[in-house]
């Protein structure tokens, strides 16, 4: 675990540990967990579930670097010629359109990702007009507001109001405003994902069965929340351990940030995977924080998990290159593309 994975855990770990936390702390307690997670996943090795792999990510460039070498060290010969492994834009897209769910993998305050969303969206539906947009910056019970906004019935500004974009997401709205436009304009599917904040919050203080009936709606059932992934609970229970040794904390609390983390996973895949069944001629594209997407750890095993009757193509891609993790020494490559533009 690298020192900076390290300190965001365990800053993490000490707002967990405050039951009296002010609005601030509040918000930097969920921007954490998703950056704290992000970091944490690009130094685990990959999951069993997924086909093994030593060879890395296709690295999208604006034009061929003049040494290989120096973007792919330790290169494995089993893979093949290293320049296979530089794509264009364009031979990305030709790829993504190709697959039934393509993961587009941001970072939360970069414009340039959402930028590059907007972009790859509008490419992808001129290829497939049945396209849906599926959102990790609305949750659940919001859903209707959003349709409401796509069908004219609420201006811009309703939207912010009644889905409560700034106090339940908080990142520039200009940065995602024109995705929603384009799918106003197209009238595109907007699916709302996420969990919502005061679940995720009491999950991570007092666990699942403190939900009450009504809270239990907007969550996948008990059984289908996942967290046999021994690797991936592994390091979050050793940051909390660290945390503990300090005098903060306790293992229960570690436990229940790894389930938190998990719940968000688990609740956007089921959304995926519930329009996927229901609408097999729509494409769907995932906007969400890199950190649930990487190596197929969050969403993407999981819509996979839920949907394994059927034929099923996923693809994804990193809008701004990991800081680590990108040589292909993994058992498997953290994303099928990155940019690296």
């Amino acid at each position: 675990m690298t020192l900076f994975t390290q300190s965001k855990l365990l800053a993490y770990a000490r707002i967990l540990a405050n039951e009296q936390q002010s609005f601030p702390s509040k918000k930097l307690f969920f921007y954490l967990l998703t950056l704290t997670f992000y970091f944490l996943l690009s130094t685990l090795p990959a999951c069993a579930a997924t086909v093994k792999s030593s060879c890395p990510p296709k690295l999208v460039m604006a034009a061929p670097p003049s040494n290989v070498d120096t973007i792919f060290p330790d290169w494995d010969k089993s893979c093949g010629k290293p320049e296979n492994f530089i794509y264009s834009r364009q031979q990305m897209l030709t790829e993504l359109a190709e697959a039934n769910v393509v993961y587009l993998g941001e970072t939360h305050d970069s414009s340039v990702d959402h930028q590059n969303q907007l972009q790859i969206i509008q490419e992808l539906q001129q290829h497939h007009p049945k396209i849906a947009v599926a959102m990790e910056m609305f949750q659940r019970p919001y859903q209707g507001v959003v349709d409401q906004y796509l069908a004219g019935k609420l201006t811009e500004q309703e939207l912010l109001e009644k889905s409560e974009y700034e106090k339940r997401w908080g990142f520039p709205w200009k940065d995602y405003a024109p995705i929603l436009q384009f799918a106003k304009e197209k009238q595109l599917p907007v699916l709302a994902l996420n969990t919502p904040t005061e679940i995720t919050r009491k999950v991570a203080r007092q666990g699942l069965e403190s939900l009450t009936a009504s809270e239990r709606k907007f969550i996948p059932p008990f059984s289908e929340i996942r967290t046999d992934n021994q690797k991936y609970q592994q390091l979050s229970l050793q940051a909390f351990q660290q945390h503990q040794n300090a005098g903060h904390g306790n293992s229960s609390g570690a436990e229940r940030f790894f389930l938190a983390q998990v719940l968000w996973d688990e609740t956007m895949a089921e959304g995926i995977a519930k329009f996927v069944k229901a609408n097999p001629d729509y494409q769907v594209a995932v906007l969400a924080g890199q950190g649930h997407i990487v190596y197929g750890y969050g969403i993407p095993s999981r819509v996979e998990r839920r949907l394994e009757s059927q034929k099923l193509m996923q693809r994804s891609v990193l809008l701004s290159p990991p800081q680590e993790a990108i040589t292909g020494k993994d058992e498997v490559v953290i994303a099928d593309f990155i940019f690296k533009l």
